[in-house]
């Protein structure tokens, strides 16, 4: 990001670890360096996942643009509901067939925030939240065993790397912006950015 910093257009911060994530904006051409925030990740259980997931993506914000008052800061959090309740990464090849099993035949809802801050202090904040319903078709235990060897999903929400063999898995998939399946969702981002005074195509 130094030479494009260098040339007058404004610091991008993604705040985030997430190869994914990056991966993303270097499509998009979006110069950009990340900061891992350091931010508390755990929620209250009781609260909605809907609202959880934007309270942690707010949290991430929070810590990397401390840390980055000048940028525009992009953060992002994502999170699997099923059945109402938060499913979170396996960490584990076991835990990732146990968690496919129980998701396989099922609809469920893949939450994906976005909050992203105008460079400054004070500057303006705005938040979208990504919604898809994904239904994995059903699976047997070996079916489920081979693709996590293939794919290796034990950090990712729901056991599943969609844009990977995962997509091998699915029955259906409805809502609006695909990218957010991956991490980041890159549409909504576009309007952000410009909303924070930027247009993404001056970037390229």
């Amino acid at each position: 990001m130094t030479g494009a910093a260098a040339a007058g257009r404004p610091r991008i911060v993604l705040g985030s670890s997430s190869r994914y994530r990056a991966a993303l904006l270097r499509q998009a051409g979006i110069p950009f360096e990340a900061i891992a925030p350091d931010a508390d990740e755990s929620v209250d259980p009781s609260v909605p996942c809907a609202e959880a997931v934007m309270i942690v993506a707010r949290r991430k914000l929070a810590s990397v643009a401390a840390r980055a008052p000048d940028a525009i800061v992009i953060a992002s959090d994502q999170v699997l509901e099923h059945e109402g309740r938060a499913v979170g990464k396996p960490g584990s090849a076991e835990r990732a067939v146990e968690t496919l099993l129980a998701l396989a035949g099922r609809e469920h809802r893949l939450l994906t925030s976005l909050v992203v801050k105008a460079a400054g202090e004070g500057g303006a904040v705005h938040e979208h939240l990504d919604v898809h319903r994904v239904t994995l078709r059903p699976l047997g235990r070996e079916e489920a065993r081979r693709y996590v060897l293939a794919d290796d999903p034990v950090d990712c929400a729901g056991s599943i790397r969609i844009e990977a063999r995962g997509i091998l898995l699915v029955e259906k998939i409805e809502g609006g912006d695909q990218t957010a399946i991956v991490g980041l969702p890159m549409i909504a981002l576009a309007a952000l950015l410009r909303r924070c005074g930027l247009e993404p195509l001056t970037l390229i």
